[in-house]
């Protein structure tokens, strides 16, 4: 199995990172990938760079074993972030776009209603870029924080987002998930940027899978109902939430995904749904010190 780390020569911020792992030791150009993708080899990390948008390329997992016979363990891909503030930023995040109906285009990649496996890195990686944010100098220039699930490209494997590569030396490898029962969180509403979420995050030894902000969630009330139950709330948001608690289970394995609710972002109807179907799949709420 081999971790695939992608990055696309169309993006600087993409294509920056990817040049200074190449500048690391032990790299030697890899197996010819059709389309005039360029692929590198280090251990059991590869390296491949294409030239489209990093969320245009769908399936490069499945296409990487097709083209090479390596099943892959986990995607990880190097890109920009672009916020409103303009305020420089480090971020890790896991991928999908579950609350999409079947009839509507994804704006920036991915299927309808799918949510990607979140990989197991997110939460350590998220703690291990402040440190060396901190150690360096950047903070508090450089804001250093998960942002909530959104965008694509497909993937079939556990896949994150990142802007920088750290972490994957053989026998040093951080958020490498070992299955022993850890607690999962699944984050449920708030921003963008997901603060309540990134509250616990922070704390070691957290685990982060789906974090789903409020425009993940549509919900919508039918004349008939009160939004007491979550059979009274109609939209996408069940399946947002189911989906993104199944990748989380299968992302890992053996583990207790536990629901964390911004309280604090829903309204008194959208909770007491959201809190509903919760329970009906039987899925555990937690509060802050539940993670530690």
């Amino acid at each position: 199995m081999v971790v695939l780390v992608v990055a696309t020569a169309s993006d600087p911020a993409s294509i920056g990172p990817a040049a200074a792992f190449l500048a690391m030791p032990g790299w030697s150009p890899g197996p010819p990938i059709p389309e005039g993708m360029e692929s590198f080899t280090n251990g059991d990390v590869r390296l491949l760079k294409h030239e489209r948008s990093i969320i245009a390329e769908d399936d490069l997992d499945h296409r990487w074993q097709a083209a090479t016979g390596e099943a892959v363990s986990e995607v990880i891909f190097l890109s920009k972030h672009t916020a409103v503030s303009n305020r420089p930023a480090l971020t890790v995040h896991p991928i999908g776009v579950p609350h999409l109906r079947e009839d509507e285009t994804p704006p920036q990649g991915g299927r309808p209603g799918w949510a990607a496996l979140p990989n197991p890195r997110i939460g350590p990686w998220l703690r291990l870029m402040q440190k060396i944010a901190v150690d360096q100098g950047l903070v508090p220039e450089f804001e250093i924080t998960l942002e909530a699930t959104h965008h694509g490209p497909v993937t079939n494997t556990p896949t994150m987002f990142v802007e920088i590569g750290l972490g994957l030396d053989e026998g040093n490898t951080v958020g490498s998930w070992q299955g022993n029962s850890e607690k999962v969180l699944l984050g449920i509403g708030g921003g963008h940027y997901a603060p309540r979420h990134m509250d616990i995050v922070i704390k070691d030894g957290v685990w982060v899978g789906h974090l789903l902000s409020g425009y993940s969630l549509p919900m919508e009330v039918s004349p008939q109902g009160n939004g007491k139950s979550s059979s009274d709330v109609g939209g996408m948001w069940k399946h947002s939430i189911k989906v993104s608690y199944d990748a989380t289970k299968a992302a890992f394995p053996d583990g207790q995904v536990i629901a964390h609710l911004d309280q604090k972002s829903f309204k008194g109807w959208q909770k007491n749904a959201i809190m509903s179907y919760l329970q009906e799949l039987n899925i555990r709420i937690g509060k802050p010190n539940d993670f530690i």
